[in-house]
């Protein structure tokens, strides 16, 4: 027979005590003001540095984008066929796939990223059965994802043979971190992985002359990268690939997405990539739908229909296997709810 020890009485469940907590106690910030009665905590905050340590202090006394006033949408570029599928626990079936593309091509999405088709089998397969069976309309661009080796591209190439439109995404990542961990290589080296792979882009659109090919790049880890560095990066790109617009495209690591999408666009931005409720890597891609709702209700026509919430969102949960949160904006079940409060008669 197998005997348990009871927990003592003064041990009670973790979860339900909170007894690993511990309580700020420390010394007030110098110049902290009476008023404040917060402590600092025991928690390892000399572990991590600043942004102004880690990359550079940013000092940029001219800004006069603040000013302006957004009075159109973006294009939108829904990328929820490929970021947003390798974040899901259950990744797509091609029936799936092709629900969503359906979807997205129904709410007036005219750019839709369908897949890394030079890392996955099941993704090449997926841009060989829409371009095949005619299932891209005329008016819609589909994008794809490589890395700049050259093997991959032109396999991400052959991807695309036959479509009438497609736009070929390629990135390297060019922050000081992984130049200096994975790339082990020095600025002018990592520089010329992307403008060799520009040039290689270029190379093989013109074995597909049938193709309307434009390009997209992207220097990963940006926000990793020093500011001066990551623009000549993306203007050496830019004079193999010219001429260019400026995307986005926010992931929500500090869940602040949407705001760093909406100013990024105010401060210049053509374009923005994002996902449909901000499914995608680690805490999201940019939320597309609160972004177009934002603009709805301030008047501007975001191009995009969202007047079905309730089916966009249950086919989104279809194809991802994800709920929705109930607390999500615009769509979640209770962001109209009030339970308590004068709100509650509202």
């Amino acid at each position: 027979m197998t005997t348990f020890s009871k927990p003592a009485p003064d041990s009670p469940d973790a979860f339900s005590s909170a007894r690993t907590i511990n309580k700020p106690a420390g010394a007030p910030n110098p110049g902290q003001p009476a008023w404040n009665t917060q402590r600092t905590t025991s928690m390892p905050v000399s572990r991590y540095r600043t942004f102004a340590e880690e990359v550079e202090p940013v000092t940029l006394a001219d800004r006069t984008w603040p000013d302006r006033v957004v009075d159109h949408a973006p294009m939108w570029c829904a990328v929820d066929l490929r970021d947003g599928n390798q974040a899901l626990i259950d990744p797509m079936s091609p029936a799936r796939k092709r629900r969503m593309f359906e979807l997205l091509v129904r709410m007036g999405y005219k750019e839709i990223e369908v897949g890394f088709p030079s890392a996955s089998q099941t993704d090449f397969d997926f841009v060989r059965e829409i371009i095949s069976e005619g299932a891209v309309p005329d008016d819609v661009t589909i994008q794809v994802l490589t890395q700049c080796r050259p093997e991959l591209i032109e396999r991400t190439f052959e991807a695309c043979e036959g479509a009438p439109r497609a736009i070929v995404h390629f990135y390297n990542s060019t922050s000081i971190l992984q130049r200096r961990v994975v790339f082990r290589a020095d600025r002018e080296a990592v520089k010329a992985i992307a403008t060799d792979g520009a040039r290689k882009c270029v190379e093989e659109a013109a074995k597909y002359p049938g193709t309307q090919w434009r390009f997209e790049y992207s220097p990963e880890s940006y926000t990793g990268t020093e500011l001066e560095y990551a623009k000549d990066v993306c203007d050496a790109v830019a004079d193999v690939i010219q001429p260019i617009i400026l995307s986005l495209h926010p992931h929500n690591d500090r869940g602040t997405a949407v705001a760093a999408a909406e100013l990024g666009y105010q401060a210049g931005a053509d374009r923005i990539e994002g996902c449909l409720f901000g499914n995608g890597e680690r805490t999201g891609n940019v939320c597309i739908v609160t972004l177009g709702l934002n603009l709805f209700s301030r008047g501007i026509d975001p191009q995009i229909d969202f007047s079905n919430i309730d089916e966009i969102r249950r086919t989104v949960e279809y194809c991802n296997q994800l709920p929705v949160p109930e607390r999500h904006p615009y769509a979640g079940d209770l962001v109209y709810t009030a339970f308590s409060g004068s709100h509650q008669d509202a």
